[in-house]
């Protein structure tokens, strides 16, 4: 058997923005066509009665063309959501290697975003340096914006 990472999804409030904000704060492309579906198709696939959905796919930073993608999509009707936290249990977060973590801090707040936790740097035997933040995009989804560096480089 085959296997491949394709995408993640993202249900948002307001698809735009949020595609938006992950394209200027990190650099994400967006892959066409936008997706504007519904019928009798998608309410079977996603076991919700008149379902649809409008957003699109960016693909992610240092991927191939035909790499994975950040699937934005928006529902018509949603319920509220819960407040996620870094514990919550569930996919909690979604990181990006960036070239200096405090700077793209800056930007996630610039942009709408928030800040969760505190910057962090800690060096992980065999592995490396570690620099991390959490912090959230204006929907609230958490992001680790990290960067790993050798410890001869320090």
């Amino acid at each position: 058997m085959v296997t491949r990472f394709t995408h993640v999804n993202l249900i948002a409030k307001n698809w735009k923005l949020l595609s938006n904000f992950y394209q200027v704060v990190f650099g994400c492309v967006p892959v066409p066509p936008e997706r504007d579906l519904s019928g009798e198709w998608l309410d079977k696939a996603t076991g919700v009665a008149g379902a649809h959905i409008v957003g699109a796919h960016l693909r992610l930073p240092g991927s191939p063309a035909d790499g994975p993608t950040l699937e934005i999509f928006q529902y018509s009707e949603m319920p509220d959501h819960p407040e996620i936290r870094p514990n919550t249990p569930g996919f909690s977060h979604i990181a990006f290697w960036v070239d200096d973590v405090s700077e793209t801090v800056k930007a996630v707040i610039a942009h709408g975003g928030t800040i969760i936790g505190e910057l962090v740097q800690r060096e992980v035997p065999g592995a490396g340096i570690l620099t991390f933040q959490y912090v959230a995009d204006p929907e609230g989804n958490i992001i680790e914006p990290q960067n790993w560096k050798n410890p001869k480089e320090k």
